[in-house]
C-alpha cells in the first residue's frame, strides 16, 4: 500500500496526539471516542465526508489510535490517514454501531475504565449517543468531555498558516472574478460560476459552507437560499465568499451596487463598514478579547447613528472545516472573554443589515493574529463597489 497522502509531517501529528493524550490524563480519562471530522483530520490526516453517516476514532492514553469505519470509507482511510489500526462497522439491519464501538473498546481493555466521548459535533447524532450510552452503561464509565481539542486547534502551526495564506491568495482572485461578473441582466448563477471555476482551476477545495450570494430581495439573506435571481439596475448584490486549501478556509465579504442611482444610505453604511473593519483590525492583537472586538464594531455603527443595523456577532475563527459550515467557535459576540493569541486566525465581517429599508452593506476580511499588526490574508476594496451601466 502507498503511503497516505497527508499534508503534515508525522512529527506534527505525533505532537498533536501527545497533547491530547496529556489532556486526557489531566482529566482522569483512559481514552476518548472522537466523532468530529475536524479533530480526526488534525490528529491523523483522515479526510472524508463520510462522517455524516458514521465514523469513529478512538485515542487512548497508552498510544492507541483506531479508526472504526464503514466499508465505504476504507479507501479514504487508506488514502489519507496515518492510522493503521482500522476496524469495520458494517451496514446491517441486525447490527448496532454501539456494539462495534464496544467491541473496539474491549480490544483496548477499556472495561471498567473512564472513556470520554465528544458530543459537540455534527458527527454524532443524539440517537447514536443514546444508543452508545445505553450499551456502555455499567461496562465502562462514559464521560462527556468539553470541546478541548477545538481549543488546541485555535492556535495554528506554521504549516496550517501556510495553507490559510494560500486559501486567501486564491480567494482574492476568485472574488475579483466574481465581482467582475456582476452586471444588470445577468443571473447570479453566472457570478457563482465565475467564482467556482476559479477555485477549481487553482486547486482550492469547495467551501464547507455554501457561499451566500444574492441580489434583489435575496440580497438581505446572509444564508444560502435556493433559486437563482437576475441582477437588476440599481440593485445590491451580497457576496460572502470563501474557500478552502487543504481544507483550511479563508473568507471575505462585500456588496456590489449596480446602476447610476446609488442610495445615499448605502454609501453611509459602506463608510461605516470601512471605518469599523479598520478599527477592528487596529485592535486585532494578542490580549484583546473577542468581546472587545465586537464592541468596536457596535460602537462604530452607533457613532454613525445606525446601531439598529448591527448583528449580534461579527466574525469567528476559521481553520480546517467540513460541511455544513465553515464557521467555527469561538464567535465574536458581546461579552466573549476569549483573548486573542498569536497564530489564531479570524474572519471579521462588518455587516449592516437594515430590514426596514431593505438595504445591506458589508466589508469582511480574514486576518492572522501576529505579535503586532494582524496579517490580512483576504482583501476587499475600501471604495464602494459600483457597477456602472
Amino acid at each position: 500500500m502507498n503511503q497516505p497522502y497527508t499534508y503534515f509531517s508525522n512529527t506534527e501529528f505525533e505532537g498533536r496526539q501527545n497533547k491530547v493524550r496529556q489532556a486526557l490524563v489531566e482529566r482522569g480519562l483512559d481514552g476518548l471516542l472522537l466523532f468530529k471530522i475536524e479533530d480526526m483530520y488534525w490528529l491523523s490526516g483522515f479526510d472524508s465526508d463520510g462522517f455524516c453517516i458514521f465514523h469513529n476514532m478512538f485515542l487512548g492514553v497508552n498510544g492507541e489510535l483506531t479508526h472504526l469505519s464503514r466499508p465505504a470509507d476504507i479507501g479514504n482511510v487508506n488514502h489519507s490517514s496515518i492510522c493503521r489500526d482500522v476496524r469495520i462497522s458494517n451496514d446491517r439491519q441486525d447490527e448496532k454501531r454501539s456494539d462495534h464501538i464496544k467491541d473496539m473498546l474491549k480490544s483496548h481493555k477499556m472495561e471498567g475504565k473512564r472513556v470520554g466521548i465528544q458530543v459537540d459535533t455534527m458527527g454524532l447524532t443524539p440517537g447514536l449517543f443514546l444508543e452508545i450510552q445505553e450499551n456502555l452503561e455499567g461496562w465502562c464509565e462514559l464521560i462527556i468531555v468539553d470541546d478541548f481539542i477545538r481549543m488546541f486547534r485555535l492556535i495554528k502551526s506554521e504549516q496550517e498558516l501556510e495553507y490559510i495564506r494560500k486559501a486567501g491568495e486564491i480567494l482574492d482572485v476568485a472574488v475579483s472574478r466574481a465581482v467582475a461578473a456582476v452586471r444588470p441582466g445577468v443571473m447570479d448563477g453566472e457570478v457563482y460560476a465565475a467564482f467556482y471555476d476559479t477555485l477549481f482551476n487553482m486547486d482550492a477545495d469547495l467551501p464547507a459552507h455554501i457561499p451566500p450570494m444574492g441580489s434583489g430581495e435575496s440580497a438581505m439573506n446572509i444564508r444560502y437560499t435556493t433559486g437563482r435571481t437576475c441582477i437588476r439596475e440599481n440593485d445590491q448584490m451580497t457576496l460572502e465568499l470563501g474557500l478552502g486549501y487543504r481544507h483550511y478556509h479563508a473568507a471575505s465579504m462585500c456588496v456590489a451596487l449596480t446602476g447610476s442611482m446609488i442610495n445615499p444610505m448605502h454609501l453611509k453604511m459602506h463608510r461605516a463598514c470601512v471605518v469599523a473593519i479598520d478599527e477592528v483590525q487596529r485592535i486585532l492583537r494578542p490580549g484583546t478579547s473577542l468581546g472587545d472586538v465586537y464592541e468596536t464594531y457596535r460602537q462604530v455603527a452607533a457613532d454613525f447613528g445606525i446601531e439598529n443595523t448591527v448583528l449580534t456577532a461579527c466574525g469567528y475563527t476559521m481553520g480546517a472545516t467540513w460541511p455544513p459550515t465553515w464557521m467555527e467557535q469561538p464567535m465574536i459576540y458581546p461579552g466573549n472573554e476569549i483573548v486573542l493569541e498569536e497564530n489564531m486566525t479570524f474572519f471579521t465581517h462588518m455587516i449592516l443589515n437594515d430590514h426596514e429599508t431593505g438595504l445591506l452593506m458589508a466589508v469582511g476580511e480574514q486576518a492572522i493574529i501576529t505579535h503586532d499588526a494582524p496579517e490580512i490574508i483576504s482583501h476587499i476594496p475600501r471604495e464602494p463597489i459600483i457597477v456602472e451601466p
